[in-house]
């Protein structure tokens, strides 16, 4: 069984993708080689690949919710799962940088245009797109709660005796 995805730990993840964003910019700059500014083709991309989860993990909630007849394959469902949580913690890495990247543009004296700061939050923006759409995916993956009927309980059971 999977486990959910923890907040903390993607809060974690996105700490350390912003320690990296500002250690990359600040190295780049000491040692006078060009910054990296993220590129809005990397915010269309992320944005693609979070409505592509969530259109994955639809079928698995109809049938899980009994919605839909077929039955789904349980290593597919395995698969978008692992994907969906591959995607969160992708979505806070990314998104932990790309705004360490803008706050570190914005805390320049000399701006490098408001373009870059602009790609920058956008790209942050689809970051944490793909980070809800993760969440969103994983939720979307989980079994429904069984039906507690007292009628199939097993009057045996030292459990079910109340």
């Amino acid at each position: 069984m999977v486990s959910r995805t923890s907040p903390l730990h993607l809060v974690m993840v996105a700490v350390v993708g912003a320690g990296a964003g500002w250690l990359l910019e600040v190295l780049l700059t000491a040692s006078g080689r060009p910054i990296v500014i993220p590129s809005i083709s990397l915010a269309i991309s992320l944005f693609v690949i979070a409505a592509v989860l969530v259109v994955l993990a639809v079928p698995i909630y109809r049938s899980s919710r009994g919605l839909r007849r077929k039955r789904v394959n349980p290593f597919y469902a395995l698969r978008v799962v692992v994907l969906a949580q591959a995607s969160s913690f992708s979505g806070a890495l990314l998104g932990g940088g790309t705004l360490a990247i803008a706050f570190y543009l914005l805390s320049r004296t000399v701006s490098p245009g408001s373009g870059s700061i602009t790609a920058s939050f956008v790209v942050s923006g689809g970051a944490v797109g793909l980070l809800v759409a993760g969440l969103v995916a994983e939720y979307l993956c989980t079994l429904p709660p069984d039906d507690d009927d007292s009628s199939s309980a097993n009057p045996m059971d030292p459990q079910g005796a109340a």
